[in-house]
């Protein structure tokens, strides 16, 4: 091959290296953005898994941007896991576990001022739960209610029992007039019967 066909050649393959080595550094800092994550658990001697390794339970790790999942475990108390977005440079990460045995409990005494935590935990958790049923569920705003022949109630999901975020609402019928009342009652603030899990009992 005589040098005047080698030179078109030559400029492509030198043009192709460039590329590679363009999209290969872009690449690599795509991959190579970090994100660090102050991480406190409760309690603080638990097992912390991020994608299945294993982490330390507490300060400061960093991971790369995107999703990932971390779970908490340690005897005596009920394993959780969660995912979440890494994203920008600093973010945050609460891994509290709750006692489920007389393990987790007597941990729990010996323990008082991470067991603060867990009760702060467990009541911000609860407002947060409560937050979304009323958004879900806006006859919670009127409940209970004591109507014409009829008391409303809810409680947990008799459908749905495993779901936290959902509910039952029980209506006790006192009077014969009472479930239509009851039907009226809810039709009036223009909720569908039809999208609430209803409960009917009968009142004594």
């Amino acid at each position: 091959m005589d040098e005047e066909n080698r030179r078109p050649l030559m400029i492509g393959v030198v043009a192709l290296v460039i590329v590679v080595v363009l999209v290969g550094s872009i690449l690599l800092l795509r991959g190579g953005s970090e994100t660090s994550i102050a991480v406190e658990s409760v309690p603080d001697d638990l097992t912390l898994t991020l994608d299945g390794h294993q982490v330390p339970a507490n300060g400061v790790i960093k991971v790369k941007q995107g999703q990932h999942t971390v779970e908490g475990k340690r005897n005596g108390f009920q394993t959780y896991s969660m995912t979440f977005t890494a994203e920008g440079d600093r973010q945050s990460l609460k891994m509290y576990l709750f006692a489920n045995s007389a393990e987790g409990r007597e941990w729990a005494v010996k323990h008082p001022e991470q067991e603060l935590k867990l009760e702060a935990e467990a009541g911000r958790r609860f407002d947060e739960i409560q937050d979304r049923l009323r958004e879900k569920y806006p006859i919670m705003n009127q409940l209970p209610y004591v109507g014409d022949g009829f008391e409303a109630t809810y409680t947990k999901s008799k459908t749905d029992p495993t779901n936290p975020e959902a509910i039952s609402v029980v209506i006790e019928v006192y009077g014969p007039q009472g479930r239509e009342k009851a039907m009226q009652w809810i039709q009036g603030y223009g909720w569908d019967p039809n999208t609430l899990d209803l409960v009917w009992t009968t009142g004594k």
